[in-house]
């Protein structure tokens, strides 16, 4: 029954927010042509009225998306599973650890141990075939080589070339990109070029603002007793706190 009355409530509240753009392009349309004879060419003004209702059906069902899911005194219940519905995160064996550990059911994780940008083709497909409405992308560590502007360039070249595969494969979709997680001292002594993190995550963050994409910064989550002994991949406490901190910036 609950989930009728929640259904019945979406109905009623788009039909009226849709009854209301109706009279609102009949009011308009009347009057241009009440003030110029009948003449004028509303083609512009419909067109705008229409990008307006789109604009305000969706954010009524935003909103009535977010008041069902809250429960008990306002509380958001739902699992990370639930949440992640329709979402996708494509990345590398840190991200393998959502289904490693039950954090999130498959079809919500694309990832392969060790992939580099030039070799995401097959994962490309995978995110096209789920058409998520929500791209979240962990992708880079594997690529950084160096700690010179010239590597760090190139590094941002073949990341925007994967974003810009994944907008034309699902070009509905909106994408996040995860800052590269910081690693512990011991990891950089074995791989020294991974000390310039904060560097390629500075680089990161101007990518997205300049493709106008999302950017999501979770070095601060990180916590000495969440790594494994490589310093580099997490334990599963872990997970829950990093896809909480996604869900939250991308208000799933």
């Amino acid at each position: 029954m609950k989930r009728i009355r929640r259904k019945t409530k979406r109905r009623i509240v788009l039909g009226a927010a849709a009854a209301v753009a109706v009279l609102l392009i009949v009011l308009i349309v009347n009057g241009v042509r009440s003030l110029i004879g009948g003449h004028a060419d509303t083609s512009a003004g419909l067109e705008y009225i229409k990008q307006e209702e789109a604009g305000d059906v969706s954010a009524i069902e935003a909103k009535i998306s977010q008041l069902e899911a809250q429960d008990n005194n306002g509380e958001d219940t739902r699992s990370l599973k639930e949440k992640f519905m329709g979402s996708v995160v494509v990345g590398d064996s840190i991200t393998e650890g959502f289904t490693e550990y039950d954090v999130l059911n498959a079809s919500s994780v694309v990832a392969k141990i060790g992939v580099h940008f030039s070799e995401l083709d097959d994962m490309i497909n995978q995110v096209s075939d789920l058409s998520p409405q929500i791209i979240f992308l962990t992708l880079g560590m594997n690529d950084i080589t160096g700690t010179d502007s010239a590597a760090v360039d190139k590094f941002i070249s073949e990341y925007q070339s994967v974003i810009t595969r994944l907008q034309e494969k699902v070009p509905d979709a909106h994408i996040f990109v995860n800052s590269l997680f910081p690693v512990q001292e011991a990891a950089t002594e074995d791989e020294p070029a991974l000390a310039a993190i904060p560097q390629y995550n500075e680089a990161i963050q101007k990518m997205c603002e300049d493709m106008s994409i999302g950017y999501i910064d979770n070095t601060g989550l990180v916590q000495d007793q969440y790594y494994e002994q490589d310093g580099v991949h997490f334990k599963a406490e872990f997970y829950p706190v990093w896809g909480e901190n996604m869900a939250e910036v991308a208000a799933l």
